[in-house]
């Protein structure tokens, strides 16, 4: 798919096939988009994780309280590490969001790419998720998307943009 017909058609879907699993090797390949994100003096301060059943997928479904969302066969969370981003001496800005925000977009179009419907969610329970994936203090979640095809019947949504002018300035 051309790079900006793939940017242009991907959306949010909140309807998701459960039975219908992606394969290892489909997973792998949305991953490594990620993996392959830029970041701040090449911290790559992230993992990647894929939740494809059993209790952890359960625990990880509570901290998000939408009935589409329980339907998705995985769940991919990004989490950082705050202690390997890079920092700006000046102010102490610290990369770690802007790091993730990259990774996460990355693996969201290669899901586009592959068929795979994804949601990057945020308002999910943080202490859920702490608690469901043992976080250490130093690691942070920064966003969680369902990974599953849409369910048949899926219905695509026009997407609704401001135009070029009310978002370009030349100066």
């Amino acid at each position: 798919m051309e790079y900006l017909d793939l940017i242009q058609s991907r959306e949010s879907v909140r309807s998701y096939d459960p039975d219908r699993q992606l394969t290892r090797e489909t997973l792998l390949r949305i991953v490594e988009a990620g993996r392959s994100a830029p970041s701040a003096c090449n911290n790559q301060p992230w993992k990647f994780v894929v939740i494809c059943s059993g209790d952890i997928l359960e625990k990880v479904r509570g901290s998000y309280h939408r009935e589409w969302f329980k339907k998705a066969p995985h769940i991919l969370i990004v989490k950082g590490f705050c202690n390997r981003s890079w920092k700006r001496i000046s102010d102490g800005y610290n990369s770690i969001e802007t790091d993730l925000a990259i990774a996460m977009t990355h693996i969201i179009l290669a899901a586009a790419n592959e068929g795979v419907g994804t949601c990057w969610i945020a308002n999910f329970n943080p202490d859920i998720l702490s608690k469901a994936l043992d976080l250490k203090d130093d690691e942070v979640v920064f966003g969680i998307t369902p990974l599953g095809y849409p369910e048949k019947g899926y219905q695509h949504t026009l997407k609704k943009r401001k135009t070029i002018d009310d978002v370009l300035e030349f100066i």
